[in-house]
């Protein structure tokens, strides 16, 4: 742990940057992503930590994040790896374009960086995957490099400090110069992190934890008793619902019938059962039928599967058929080992599918 940023020329943020770092400082989120002792960041760690907790929460994130360092532990490593064993290890942990964009970053970090990655905003934002966010971390935390690292829990932590009464997605801007202006010559990769764990673990959304914020006594929200009304959000629309089946095939020795989903697309690259398109209207079951991957006994179980993307909500009717070892299937489709489909790179909804199946 760092020692106390109280009494250092702090030549930006005045005492809100100093309370920021004190607390940070006694408070710190202990994460294997981070480096303790004052040592410096490790960019991969850095980066594939970033990349990792687009979208999910840090308890989701340790355990894949622990099981990728040591299944490739340098960005060489990585590079190296086959994609199928990359999309693998990411399964289930959603939102697979991420999986498919790690793979090719590490790959042009080391044909086109020597292995090293570029320690510019410019030049981070050019590899696949890394947007301003991502590019900021990195800087910030990494490099330490006077950059902002703006996500969700930073424009809570703002919004609330300076109570901006407009639409998030209004006054990106305004944000993003409230926290360039609070950065530290000295720190601001710590600045960065403490940043992050001060909208996760204390201005939290719904029930935040004035009592304990280091800011409490520079946050307008809290002096106009509205802690909770930040930051101000769009109303959002309601997400459609679509609909399809599901085709679970399987052979007398456990092998099930899969596909590999083309890189385009949504869960683009990964393992799945066959399924029909996914429509927002419900469709007879002939209908359904017609997208069966082989003709077969089909029968429909009773039970449904649902599934939430970030965009829809998903509800799959599940078909079931038993299928003999000589049938010949499409080039697109393979089976899985005799053993069944464990170990495949299978998104969360095709799980459900086959636990539903009782596979």
């Amino acid at each position: 742990m760092k020692p106390s940023s109280t009494g250092r020329n702090h030549k930006t943020g005045g005492k809100i940057t100093v309370r920021l770092l004190d607390w940070y400082d006694a408070h710190q989120r202990a994460l294997p992503w981070r480096m303790t002792g004052g040592k410096r960041a490790d960019p991969y760690r850095v980066w594939l930590s970033e990349i990792m907790l687009q979208q999910t929460v840090v308890k989701t994130v340790i355990p894949y994040f622990e099981s990728f360092i040591k299944r490739f532990p340098t960005i060489d490593d990585l590079a190296r790896a086959d994609r199928d064993d990359v999309l693998r290890l990411w399964a289930g942990l959603g939102y697979y374009s991420r999986a498919r964009n790690l793979h090719a970053c590490a790959q042009k970090i080391v044909s086109d960086h020597k292995s090293h990655f570029p320690k510019t905003i410019t030049d981070l934002k050019k590899l696949p995957g890394i947007g301003a966010y991502t590019a900021g971390a990195i800087a910030a935390i990494a490099f330490n490099q006077k950059e902002a690292a703006i996500d969700g829990n930073v424009e809570r932590v703002i919004t609330s400090l300076y109570a901006l009464s407009q639409p998030v997605s209004e006054i990106k801007d305004d944000i993003r110069k409230k926290v360039e202006a609070l950065i530290p010559e000295n720190r601001p990769g710590d600045f960065a992190q403490a940043m992050m764990d001060l909208g996760a673990t204390i201005c939290i959304p719904k029930a935040p934890r004035c009592s304990l914020c280091p800011l409490v006594k520079n946050c307008a929200a809290f002096k106009a008793g509205e802690s909770t009304n930040y930051p101000v959000k769009q109303a959002k629309k309601a997400k459609p619902h679509r609909f399809g089946a599901a085709f679970l095939l399987r052979r007398a020795d456990g092998a099930v019938l899969l596909e590999d989903r083309p890189d385009q697309g949504l869960l683009g690259g990964m393992t799945g059962v066959p399924t029909s398109a996914w429509q927002e209207i419900v469709l007879e079951e002939e209908m359904l039928l017609q997208s069966a991957p082989v003709k077969a006994r089909w029968r429909k179980l009773e039970d449904i599967v649902t599934h939430v993307f970030t965009h829809f909500h998903l509800t799959l009717s599940v078909y079931h058929a038993d299928a003999p070892n000589t049938l010949k299937i499409q080039p697109t489709h393979r089976w899985s080992s005799a053993n069944g489909p464990e170990g495949e790179a299978l998104p969360s909804v095709f799980r459900k599918v086959i636990a539903l199946a009782g596979s």
